[in-house]
């Protein structure tokens, strides 16, 4: 067991590690074409798009044997990093502002590209909430001795891609849809993400109208 943990969390470390590269390359490359107003953005972008390939490509094939062995696993870093994460993806919320500011003294195919830009920014870190959300969702679930928390309406355990689906309507529609909560713990959980869902949500809208003027102009 301890072998096994011990590659879970080389494997969470790694992904960090090409998470902060991934980024921090981008950014730097950004500024160094001579702008580093954009690059924050540019740099948050790439590296939430690098967190949420490598975790789906992880988690997306695991039926749910492996989903209840993935999600008990303790890793005592885990929640440590994945709020970091969270703020971070809060703060990607000031670069995208930056981008937009920037945009407005830009004209034609440049300002498109910003807008792009801003709206890509926003939505890679509307996926990484709920797919941080998805993996929290997964290890409530588990956490107990009787699997509890989520009624999915099935016989079976749920693997992640079940999760996945109650998680993603919450992020959508700031509600659960045929999935009834019954836990104190995962309810506050569904709450925190409603809340972050609809602060991300009305970004993408912002970015997204943006995006819409600059192709008017």
């Amino acid at each position: 067991m301890e072998s096994t943990l011990s590659r879970r969390a080389r494997h969470r470390r790694f992904r960090l590690l090409g998470m902060v590269v991934g980024g921090v390359a981008a950014a730097v490359l950004t500024g160094l074409l001579g702008a580093w107003i954009y690059a924050p953005a540019v740099g948050w972008g790439v590296a939430a798009l690098v967190y949420n390939v490598w975790v789906w490509f992880t988690i997306a094939p695991m039926d749910n044997v492996r989903t209840a062995a993935h999600a008990q696993a303790e890793d005592p870093g885990r929640r440590t990093s994945d709020l970091l994460i969270l703020l971070a993806a809060l703060g990607s919320l000031g670069a995208v502002v930056l981008v937009m500011v920037g945009s407005s003294h830009v004209a034609g195919t440049g300002r498109f590209l910003l807008a792009l830009l801003a709206l890509g920014c926003t939505a890679m870190s509307w996926l990484l909430v709920h797919t941080l959300f998805t993996l929290r969702y997964a290890e409530l679930f588990y956490a107990r001795e009787e699997p509890d928390g989520i009624g999915f309406n099935q016989a079976a355990l749920p693997q992640y891609t079940d999760v996945a689906y109650m998680a993603f309507s919450v992020g959508m529609t700031y509600q659960v849809s045929d999935t009834n909560i019954t836990t104190r713990e995962m309810r506050s959980a569904v709450l925190r993400h409603s809340l972050l869902a609809f602060v991300f949500g009305t970004g993408i809208l912002a970015t997204t109208i943006n995006l819409v003027v600059s192709l008017a102009q």
